[in-house]
């Protein structure tokens, strides 16, 4: 099994169509910047509608052969991939930093996800067995068995690329299905490229996995609405996420989808102040807030809430921001220059409507400090909306009925969390919360991949990992056999 990897960044990439890395059939390629300084660092095809056509074609006749792969050959495949991931850790850690603006804990952090997704993925061939059902009839026996979908197509985001694309193609090809990968135009190699390379350094048959780099506006329809996507998986924004449900909807595709989330952080008065603010800045401030399941609101009792904000100020404070290759720096570079205008208008609008800033709020290029802002209710520019960056809005509230009122005046639903001295009194408020994740007396940055996870509301379709991805992933087919001669009543 070859082990060389190409150069991550500084490499003039192709797409990868049924094994093949070709150019786009429109011949225009995009400029990869990194955020940390905005220089360029590699270039990738802006490919086409029929480079679509192409992976999806390939998809399909690819499927066909993959889905007849003996168990453990397939399982065999996800093996090696995650030594793969293994072997070149540093060397994708870093190209996160520069492609993500990922800071060394962060990259470690995703490089370990993206591990345990691959891990579990390879025992989804083994286990993938038919089940016997009752039945109402004499000597009928039921079994239920799945099929693989076919071919899904996975759309990705730019904040955890590498993580939350495999995510859906680990199990995805686990179990027999094959993959177009239509990854962010800020992170087209790790969100993308590098995952078709992996496997095909590990021997993965052609046109399994296929990736096709490019602006959304151009081909995301396209990717969305092709009739031969048995499965759309999306993770994106809940606006953009409506736009590639219709899209996949009047195909009749099936979807799974995960979008945005306003999270909040309940704190109550009987909490361990300081192990509620250590929850909070985590959850907050890692890769510089800009993950869906980060804390986008923090919830406090009024009787601790000025305890509360100063030892939450005074920690911020203290982050180290710069360059995310840096080992100490903790709070790296926004993505881009819209975000980060974004979000300096969010704190801009807060403190206008009556917020106060207890630290942070400047910003030098595309580096932002950490914010946090006091007097702020839910009505606040940073509060109501998902801001998706380094910035902590702390309300204050007067009782468990007002906290959860709170928690759930949102158009999202994706995670929370509750801290208390009392474990049943924090179940009892997260029950009343309307969110598909609780995390008590942590923050929601949290994920395994056995355990279902997916919002509510406005926060996404279907759910991803363990038996809920399975069932996502592929189809049950109803096999009934009579073994012994039956009465028919004419």
């Amino acid at each position: 099994m070859p082990v060389e990897l190409p150069e991550l960044a500084n490499e003039q990439w192709r797409l990868c169509i049924g094994n093949k890395w070709v150019d786009s059939n429109a011949g225009e390629r995009i400029p990869v910047t990194t955020p940390i300084d905005q220089s360029e660092i590699a270039t990738v095809p802006a490919g086409a509608t029929d480079d679509i056509d192409d992976a999806y074609d390939e998809a399909a006749t690819a499927q066909r052969k993959w889905k007849e792969m003996p168990p453990g050959e397939r399982a065999a495949v996800l093996e090696d991939v995650t030594k793969l991931l293994q072997t070149h850790e540093d060397e994708i850690v870093s190209t996160l930093a520069i492609e993500a603006g990922s800071t060394r804990v962060k990259g470690t952090i995703e490089v370990e996800n993206t591990g345990n997704f691959l891990e579990y993925a390879s025992t989804l061939p083994a286990e993938l067995r038919g089940k016997v059902g009752p039945s109402s009839i004499p000597d009928k026996e039921n079994r239920i068995e799945r099929d693989p979908a076919g071919v899904i197509g996975v759309i990705s985001p730019w904040n955890f690329p590498l993580s939350l694309t495999m995510r859906a193609v680990a199990p995805a090809v686990a179990l027999g299905n094959a993959v177009v990968i239509k990854p962010a135009t800020e992170t087209p190699i790790t969100g993308g490229l590098l995952v078709a390379k992996l496997f095909e350094m590990a021997g993965l048959p052609e046109g399994v996995v296929n990736v096709v780099t490019g602006h959304g506006s151009e081909i995301g329809d396209r990717m969305a609405a092709h009739p031969d996507a048995d499965v759309i998986a999306f993770t994106g924004s809940t606006g953009v996420g409506r736009h590639v449900s219709k899209l996949a909807a009047e195909q009749l595709t099936e979807q799974a989808m995960e979008l945005g989330g306003n999270n909040p952080h309940v704190v109550l008065e009987d909490a361990d102040v300081d192990d509620a603010v250590d929850a909070g800045l985590f959850g907050t401030f890692l890769h510089q807030g800009q993950v869906c399941i980060s804390l986008n609101r923090h919830l406090v009792h009024e009787s601790i809430y000025d305890e509360y904000v100063e030892k939450l100020a005074t920690r911020a404070d203290k982050l180290p921001v710069g360059d995310p290759r840096d080992s100490e720096t903790v709070i790296g570079p926004i993505i881009n220059e819209s975000q980060r205008d974004e979000l300096v208008d969010y704190i801009e609008r807060t403190v206008a409507q009556g917020g106060e800033i207890e630290t942070g709020g400047g910003f030098e290029d595309l580096y932002l400090e950490p914010t946090v802002l006091s007097q702020v209710t839910n009505e606040m520019a940073a509060a109501c909306n998902e801001h998706f960056g380094p910035i902590a809005p702390v309300i204050p509230f007067a009782s468990d009925r007002e906290a959860i009122r709170l928690a759930n005046e949102t158009e999202y639903g994706l995670a929370a969390s509750v801290h208390s001295g009392e474990i049943s009194r924090a179940k009892d408020i997260g029950d009343q919360i309307e969110a598909g994740m609780i995390h008590i007396n942590d923050q929601p940055i949290n994920s395994s991949p056995r355990i279902p996870f997916g919002g509510r509301k406005a926060s996404g379709l279907g759910q991803f990992n363990g038996e809920a991805i399975v069932k996502k992933f592929t189809e049950p087919k109803w096999f009934s056999i009579q073994t012994t001669q039956r009465t028919y009543p004419f």
